[in-house]
């Protein structure tokens, strides 16, 4: 019987920090993560990041490091039962585990719960790994105590090494030469995910690997073995991020035929409602905004009755939903001016604020000019007085430029009434 040759991400899966590839921020000489392990202390984390990025892999590198015995659970498959378990199980062996589970973000809160106590006693230490924003999908008791690790997707430079390792590994198992005088195409599929990385790689190679024969990975043979081998180079369920991705851009391309045919697929794939919701309802925001402001208004309760009422009834909702976004007009304006403005406060710093806009609750304050000179709006005919509102050194800095639609166009005649020259309106 032919022997069983692991995955070939398996088979590359670092074993120390120093073979980790990517996230330097975390890893790297001085970083946090290696001074905390090179300290020998520990506590419990949570990692987030994008799929394929080694998140698995770094708590893998944790336990081996700190010679603590591992226990991986998975959100899918378990439950308060396989956690209660693992916990018992370290209260009679006092060795303080490693409880590694992965997809912590499909964990109920009851089953979140019931890692509260031995989190917070130091009974296990416990290391999550999400795709998700942990600020929504942790219970906040959990979090709290949980130090949060972003871990980014992995640069070019980071898939180049790691094509290179894997280059040399499938000569060796097939006993051929390859070659990859053309990476674009195995970068393009990766997405920055080294899982699909290597499954692309491995596809390729096995799908043209001939006895005597060299291989080669071009843009053409990559492109066209994924596209022939889609179910298998997707397996474990990454083409997840392909249809919300699709999802997504057909909402903001106004497209509602599109954006319901790609719910129905996530829908009919399993996937969790609230998760769709909740990215529509930053769509809402991001891409419509106020050429339509009702659009936040209906994906927020959208997200509520999603969550109050359960499948299959929510499909209708969610529906609804997609097409009244995908038919809405479109602005990314306010998405815009809140990043311009993020940009100038780190280029500019903590620029003073005028002594007009100042709060003056005692006379002191009062005495050396806080307040002097504010003009109470509600006052003035119109409910309005031109007043300098920004910092000197911004003064006329314009922000926020309204979309070419006709709620912000209104906005926009607004604007320059009563600001006639200032910002540009």
């Amino acid at each position: 019987m032919p022997s069983i040759i692991p995955p070939l991400a398996e088979v590359l899966r670092p074993k120390t920090l120093d073979d980790y590839i990517g996230q330097k921020h975390l890893v790297g000489n001085g970083s946090i993560l290696r001074r905390m392990l090179e300290a020998g202390t520990m506590h419990s984390m949570i990692f987030w990041g994008p799929p394929g990025v080694g998140k698995t892999t770094l708590a893998n590198i944790i336990a081996n490091h700190t010679l603590r015995p591992f226990y991986t659970l998975s959100a899918i498959n378990s439950g308060v039962k396989d956690v209660r378990e693992v916990i018992d199980k370290a209260k009679n062996d006092g060795t303080q585990p490693i409880l590694f589970i992965d997809e912590i973000h499909r964990f109920s809160k009851s089953q979140q719960d019931s890692l509260l106590g031995a989190v917070e006693k130091g009974i296990v230490i416990l290391i999550g790994a999400t795709t998700e924003n942990p600020s929504f999908e942790v219970i906040s008791p959990l979090l709290s105590r949980c130090q949060v690790y972003i871990l980014k997707s992995l640069d070019e430079d980071d898939l180049l090494v790691i094509t290179e390792k894997a280059r040399l590994l499938l000569q060796k198992q097939f006993d051929t030469k390859i070659t990859i005088p053309e990476h674009e195409a195995l970068l393009r599929v990766s997405g920055g995910d080294a899982r699909k990385l290597l499954n692309a790689m491995e596809l390729v190679v096995k799908s043209q690997a001939k006895p005597g024969l060299p291989v080669e990975i071009n843009n053409k043979i990559t492109l066209d073995v994924i596209q022939q081998n889609l179910a298998i180079y997707d397996k474990g369920g990454e083409m997840h991020f392909d249809i919300i991705s699709a999802f997504i851009k057909s909402l903001r391309g106004s497209d509602p035929n599109a954006a319901v045919y790609w719910l129905a697929r996530m829908i009919a794939a399993g996937e969790d409602l609230l998760f769709i919701a909740r990215r529509m309802l930053i769509l809402a925001s991001e891409d419509i905004g106020n050429a339509n402001p009702n659009a936040l208004l209906l994906a927020n309760a959208c997200f509520d009755a999603v969550n109050k009422i359960g499948y299959p009834e929510s499909r209708i909702i969610l529906s609804q939903t997609a097409v009244y976004l995908a038919a809405s007009p479109k602005s990314n304006a306010t998405y815009m001016a809140i990043d311009d403005a993020l940009a100038t406060v780190e280029k500019t710093g903590d620029l003073p604020v005028p002594l007009h806009l100042r709060n003056a609750p005692t006379r002191l304050m009062k005495d050396i000019g806080y307040s002097k000179g504010y003009q109470y709006a509600h006052s003035y005919e119109g409910n309005f007085v031109e007043l300098e509102f920004m910092p000197a050194a911004l003064s006329g800095r314009k922000f926020y430029e309204p979309g070419k639609n006709a709620r912000e166009n209104e906005t926009r005649e607004l604007l320059r009434k009563l600001w006639r020259e200032r910002y540009g309106y």
